[in-house]
């Protein structure tokens, strides 16, 4: 990431599920309570995802507490949330979904010149055994680190 900008909360768990093929930051669409429960990260995103419907980009199950300074005027905190993208963008993510059986997959939310920006991962679903063969990497690179420390 670079200058300017606030990392919020990241999604550990879709790298370790999905392969992530491409990524690319959108803004969201958000009311004003919403905001500042994201500048106290309360959010829980586990099994967020987005849809393309009508070309318009929606993040579906993204749970954003609600602010309990602000009484009558609070948001829905399990409201479909638009995404910012190009026309462009959206139809190119539709083919691919579409075509190729990808999944769009929210990786990290964060601020870029207080604005709140989600980065949209294109990915495709690992199997069980893939999973495994990650960890054994990660594994073996961590022993060969500490070899390596060792001298």
């Amino acid at each position: 990431m670079g200058e300017g900008i606030k990392i919020i909360a990241v999604n550990r768990r879709a790298r370790h599920d999905y392969t992530v093929e491409d990524s690319l930051e959108c803004g969201i669409e958000l009311e004003g309570t919403e905001v500042k429960s994201f500048r106290d990260g309360k959010i829980s995103f586990p099994d967020a995802w987005a849809e393309i419907e009508e070309n318009q980009v929606w993040l579906r199950s993204l749970r954003v507490a609600e602010n309990p300074f602000s009484s009558v005027f609070n948001h829905d905190p399990d409201r479909k949330k638009r995404l910012l993208l190009h026309r462009d963008q959206i139809k190119r993510l539709r083919r691919k979904v579409e075509e190729r059986g990808y999944t769009l997959v929210p990786l990290s939310f964060y601020f870029k010149k207080s604005r709140v920006k989600v980065e949209l991962g294109l990915c495709k679903g690992k199997k069980l055994y893939d999973k495994r063969a990650g960890i054994r990497e990660r594994d073996m690179n961590r022993d060969v680190e500490r070899e390596f420390r060792r001298g």
